[in-house]
């Protein structure tokens, strides 16, 4: 039954799969980060091949796993940056707050449009719609490499223009 191998196997490796994950992504659940591995186990158990031992097939889903965690730590990081995290409405909503809340997104809108076409292109995929980086490729019609490399320096000149457009006001 896939439900005990699953667990002979959680016994056998969660530690292993734990100290893997703690130096992969740092601090964090990690223990949230070891269940979605063994659940990711349970979904693809199917797939498994014994080619490979349970070992390595185990660390090859952690490390899917702690790519994941960061590239969703890195969305949040891109978006505080960028000012969404204080568009999102909270609890207790204020006029104050409204009025604030569209002020932040009238001058994140104001930066955005103020980039050249391609840094817009490329902030709006990768960050605004979280695509990867090869469906932004393939939307854009460029290779992997000029994704990232515009998606940097569009971050960097998105940064910099927010920051002399608050400074001005």
């Amino acid at each position: 039954m896939i439900s005990d191998k699953i667990s002979e196997w959680f016994y056998q490796y969660n530690k292993d799969i734990y100290h893997f994950l703690v130096y992969y992504v740092g601090s964090g659940d990690i223990e949230d980060l070891v269940q979605e591995v063994f659940i990711r186990a349970i979904k693809g158990f199917d797939t498994y091949q014994s080619k490979a031992s349970v070992k390595t097939w185990l660390f090859s889903i952690a490390r899917n796993v702690g790519i994941d965690e960061i590239r969703k730590r890195q969305r949040n990081r891109i978006k505080s940056v960028i000012n969404f995290s204080d568009s999102e409405p909270k609890e207790e909503t204020t006029p104050e707050l409204i009025l604030h809340m569209n002020e932040n997104n009238r001058i994140l809108y104001q930066v955005i449009n103020s980039l050249k076409d391609n840094y817009r292109d490329v902030i709006i995929l990768r960050a605004i719609k979280e695509l990867s980086v090869s469906e932004t490729a393939d939307i854009l019609n460029w290779n992997e490499n000029k994704v990232r490399i515009t998606y940097h320096r569009a971050l960097k000149a998105l940064k910099e223009k927010k920051e002399v457009i608050q400074y001005e006001r």
